[in-house]
Order: structure tokens, then C-alpha cells, then sequence
């Protein structure tokens, strides 16, 4: 059995039986009762604080306690107590009819004999362990908070349960309640969180013959795993869209912008890979979106149509940009280049048009597109820089890419030492000998 600071004022010389109804309470102890009704909006865990409260009633209020939460979402029951600590899960459609079911559709008392248990305690083992009490009454209580019922406190006593008792434990229901249902949103919350977050991680990367591709990605607030910087390779057989952005912004608000950005480009991308074509969908679908909006949020994307060449080292790139900084090209000997394209963020203005130009990517020649995050980093000596990264580049010639894009990080953290950083992301296409 557990124990909880509650059951401390059980010792104080307190009786645990006494009149007619079975039980007698003294001021002092109600007192205690409801003021420990407060220490469970301690835990934002429902478990715990589900059986906290069954603590809480026993045995000053019942021999036997049984704690039911909803689930709002799936409708599903979770039953807790002493029986079964770790819960058993029920559909709501199992308690339909049922004494429980009432009370968890209306918030209203039910009072049941002894003798007709099942229709307060469903399922095993709480069924069992209740019969073997040989309870003389048992009592369901609505939780209700926020304007719902969002489970039911139930409760069973070898002796009856006075009016007195009732109301005393309706009103140590009512507040519990609120507990147990910010309990339950947290957690509904966390899991939301989690599942979005999910959904705004940037995919791993495709495998395509003839190229090697790498990437790296790291979030301003790092706990969070997510920003808005972004990278994504879309395509097929020896036709993709590689593409980088960053959105003006952190943390969750600019993710989202981000992950709705990946999705336009995407389904552009669908209908015409062409650079130019994509970037200006995108700007016209961003527009559309952000400017009904109160942000102030902007994307700076660039994309490189790849084109591996057929039984040949090298590949074709047509490249377009929306306000981002163009790739580096690293030739596989040692000379860095940085393409000669232009064009305006997405998302400012309407209807813009986008330029392309294409490069060649040799055998060893490498691809590097990355995010303002890493020339911009600010470190003692001011702006990391983009002639900083220029002549980091060179000594890479010919490595994969993995090692170029670990090096250009590990540089750029080394020269913040330590200070706060935006979002960055690096994403490097190689061609293979």
C-alpha cells in the first residue's frame, strides 16, 4: 500500500469509526483532508496524481478506492487504484448503461448496494479485489472540471456511507478534479508536442548513384531538436530538387513556417522541378500565407536542381535563390567558388520572378549550401564570416562530404565559444569518382 503525506494525520489519534453512517470526522481532520487536496496539483503525471487522490480517501472515507480518468480524445477509460496500480484501460462504450457510465456522462453521485458491484467496478482485477471486500455500500463520484466530467472517484465501504459523507467527499472530488485534469492536459499537451516535433525534424537523406549527400542541422535552442533553418532532397532516379532555407525567426513559431515551407516546396517541386518555377510558387503560396498572418516572418530558400550524368562522374546543376546565400562550390582542387545568383526572399512580395544558373560538378567537386546562421555567428572577434569559411574550405578538397560539413560546425562552435547562435544547417553534395 502506498503512502502519502495525507495518511500522516491517520496516526493523530483520529478514529476511524464511529456513528451510524460509519465513520466520524472531526473539524480538525476535514480540515487536513482538504487542505491535502492541494499537494496533488504537485505531480503533472495522472497516474500519480490519480492515486494520490486514492490515497487521500482512504480509510478515512472508504475501505477500497478506485480513480477513472477519460482519455477526451479516444474516449477510452483509464481505472486505477490499489488493485491495479498501473491501470487498466477501458473503452467508454464497455460502461455504457452502467452506474459508472452515468456518472462519467453526467458528474452526478451514484450510490449502489453492496451486493451489485459490477456496475460501478467493470473490470478485473478492481472487480475481484472489490467483491472480496464485502462492501456493504459503494459510491461514484463525478471529477469534473473546466465545465466536463473527466472521470469518477469510486468508492467502497464495509459500512454505509452517510449524507454528511457524501457531500464532505463530493466536495474533496470537485476539488481534486482540477488536479487530475491538468494532470491529464499536460500530458495530452506533451504529447501533442512531441508528435509535431516530430513531424518538423528534417528527413534523412536519399541515396542517389552517382553523389554522396551530407547534412547537419543544429537548432538555436538546442533542446528543442527543431528550428527554422531546413533542408530537403526531393526526387527520383537522376532528377532532384536539393534544397536549403532558413525562416526570419526561432524556435517553434519559425519550425512551423519551416515545415509548411518544406511541404510547398515539395508539392511544387511535384508539378515542375525547375528551380525558378519552384521558388516562385513558393513565394506566391508563402505570400498568401504569412501575409494573412500577424508575422513578420519572411524565407530565404535556394534550390539546386541535380542532375547526375549517365555512366559518367559529374553532375548538372541549375541553381535558383530567394534572398539566401548561394552555394560554395569546392573543386576537388582545393579552389572555392561561390555561384553568381540572386533573387528576393520569399514571402515579401507577390509575383516575383526568380533567375537560374547552372553549374558543373565534376568528379571530387563538392556542393556546399548551408545557412546565414554559420557566417553569421558572432563570436569575440565579431561576424565568423564569409571569407572566414572561404579559406576554412581548401584543405577538404576531395574528403567526404560528412567530414566537410562536421569540420565547417566544429569551426563555427569553436569561434562562438560558447555564446548563443541562430539556427544552422549545412547541406553538401558531393560527386564521386
Amino acid at each position: 500500500m502506498r503512502k502519502s503525506a495525507v495518511q500522516a494525520g491517520k496516526r493523530d489519534g483520529v478514529s476511524s469509526h464511529g456513528d451510524i453512517a460509519g465513520r466520524h470526522l472531526d473539524q480538525m481532520r476535514r480540515q487536513q483532508l482538504e487542505e491535502a487536496v492541494f499537494e496533488l496539483g504537485g505531480s503533472l503525471n495522472v497516474r500519480r496524481t490519480a492515486l494520490q487522490l486514492a490515497d487521500l480517501v482512504q480509510p478515512d472515507l472508504a475501505d477500497w478506492t478506485m480513480v477513472v480518468v477519460a482519455d477526451c480524445g479516444t474516449g477510452e477509460l483509464l481505472m486505477l487504484g490499489d488493485a491495479d496500480p498501473a491501470g487498466v484501460v477501458l473503452g467508454r462504450d464497455d460502461v455504457d448503461g452502467s452506474a459508472l457510465g452515468r456518472v462519467l456522462r453526467s458528474g452526478h453521485t451514484e450510490q449502489v448496494d453492496g451486493n451489485d458491484l459490477k456496475t460501478l467496478v467493470p473490470v478485473e482485477p478492481f472487480l475481484a479485489s472489490a467483491t472480496a471486500l464485502k462492501p456493504t455500500e459503494a459510491v461514484a463520484l463525478g471529477l469534473t472540471a473546466r465545465g466536463g466530467t473527466i472521470g469518477a472517484l469510486v468508492m467502497l465501504r464495509r459500512g454505509a456511507f452517510g449524507s454528511e459523507e457524501v457531500a464532505f467527499a463530493e466536495r474533496i472530488a470537485a476539488r481534486s478534479a482540477l488536479a487530475v485534469d491538468s494532470a491529464r492536459l499536460y500530458e495530452e499537451r506533451s504529447r501533442t508536442a512531441s508528435v509535431l516535433q516530430h513531424s518538423l525534424r528534417l528527413p534523412a537523406l536519399p541515396d542517389i548513384p552517382g553523389v554522396r549527400l551530407a547534412a547537419r542541422h543544429r537548432a538555436a535552442f538546442e533542446e528543442l531538436e527543431i528550428g527554422g533553418d531546413f533542408y530537403d532532397v526531393i526526387g527520383r532516379d537522376d532528377d532532384w530538387l536539393v534544397t536549403i532555407g532558413d525562416v526570419c525567426g526561432k524556435g517553434v513559431e519559425a519550425a512551423a513556417v519551416a515545415g509548411q515551407t518544406r511541404q510547398i516546396i515539395r508539392t511544387a517541386a511535384h508539378f515542375d522541378r525547375e528551380p525558378a518555377a519552384v521558388l516562385s510558387a513558393t513565394n506566391n503560396v508563402l505570400y498568401d500565407v504569412l501575409y494573412d498572418s500577424t508575422t513578420t516572418q519572411f524565407v530565404t530558400v535556394v534550390c539546386a536542381r541535380l542532375r547526375p550524368l549517365p555512366n559518367k562522374a559529374g553532375a548538372n546543376v541549375d541553381l535558383a535563390t530567394a534572398g539566401h546565400h548561394a552555394p560554395l562550390l569546392l573543386r576537388a582542387d582545393g579552389l572555392v567558388e561561390q555561384v553568381d545568383v540572386y533573387g528576393t526572399a520569399a514571402g515579401v512580395v507577390a509575383d516575383l520572378p526568380y533567375g537560374t544558373r547552372s553549374v558543373y560538378l565534376d568528379a571530387g567537386d563538392t556542393m556546399l549550401m548551408f545557412t546565414d546562421g554559420i557566417d553569421e555567428a558572432w563570436g569575440e572577434a565579431g561576424e565568423y564570416g564569409m571569407e572566414r569559411l572561404h579559406n576554412l574550405l581548401p584543405p577538404y578538397a576531395g574528403a567526404p562530404p560528412e567530414t566537410l560539413c562536421e569540420a565547417v560546425e566544429q569551426d563555427v562552435m569553436e569561434y562562438l565559444e560558447g555564446r548563443a547562435h541562430d539556427d544552422m544547417a549545412l547541406l553538401a553534395v558531393t560527386c564521386l569518382t
